[in-house]
């Protein structure tokens, strides 16, 4: 057994993360590249530093799980999303609120784009977003709720001043847009999902399994949608062979469960 191989094998047994599961090729350069940077030239090394330092412990996971993330990330799909999606399943759903997962939030901004879209829809009291990742550093940023001038290039002004404080050349979430999120830790490939979802975004997430990972995953999202639910994947993630998990699209990126 080479050295990857037993550190993909420790690192399991560490942290409870399966590194079979993403793509081999990928993931061993990021690693390997994180490793070089940090100062260590073999794996065996490099995995009993992790052991005792909880600190490089922490950068690891944050690299592992590619925590890139932007506010109304791929603009014309929330254009979609807005005008098309939201208003048929909310007419479909006939609820007084939609049960909403954003299933991979990293630093929370999915769940506050989210969040902020829906007051076009609902009363802020009726707005609950589940938002889940397996990083708990990134969780607590998403927490915090604290971006820069630049993250927000991409959403629209009248959110900016209705629902972000600005201080110096920092914004924060304000409070009533924080409360309608509710932040846990999720492994989408290990533990088990929510049940009967309205809406379900995972974006940008699947590019990095193994086509093993991916069936089960769509399998583990078509169980957990409602009857009306949908599946809203990544710019580079639509579905090969739909059906294959009784999943049908309805625009572009949008998926629903075959009836």
């Amino acid at each position: 057994m080479d050295q990857y191989e037993i550190f993909k094998k420790n690192i399991n047994e560490l942290i409870g993360i399966d590194l079979n599961l993403y793509k081999e090729k990928q993931m061993l350069r990021r690693i390997t590249s994180l490793m070089r940077r940090n100062g260590f030239s073999d794996f065996i090394e490099y995995y009993n530093k992790l052991k005792v330092d909880k600190e490089l412990l922490d950068q690891f996971v944050n690299y592992l799980t590619i925590n890139v993330s932007e506010f109304f990330r791929n603009i014309s799909q929330w254009k979609v999303l807005e005008e098309d999606i939201l208003p048929n399943l909310i007419k479909s759903a006939n609820k007084k609120s939609l049960s909403v997962w954003s299933s991979a939030c990293s630093t929370g901004e999915e769940a506050y784009s989210l969040a902020m879209l829906f007051t076009k829809f609902y009363n802020l009291d009726k707005i609950k977003i589940l938002a889940t990742d397996i990083d708990v550093s990134a969780l607590n940023k998403a927490r915090e709720g604290v971006y820069d001038e630049k993250a927000l290039k991409n959403v629209p002004k009248e959110f900016v001043v209705k629902f972000f404080k600005k201080n110096k050349n920092q914004y924060r979430i304000k409070d009533e847009i924080k409360k309608t999120v509710d932040f846990r830790k999720i492994d989408l490939l290990k533990d088990p999902f929510p049940q009967n979802i309205d809406l379900i975004l995972c974006r940008n997430v699947m590019i990095y399994f193994t086509n093993d990972a991916k069936d089960l995953l769509y399998k583990k999202f078509y169980n957990s949608l409602s009857d009306y639910g949908v599946l809203f994947v990544g710019s580079t993630e639509q579905i090969l062979l739909p059906e294959k998990y009784n999943l049908k699209p309805i625009k572009t990126f949008f998926y629903t469960k075959i009836k």
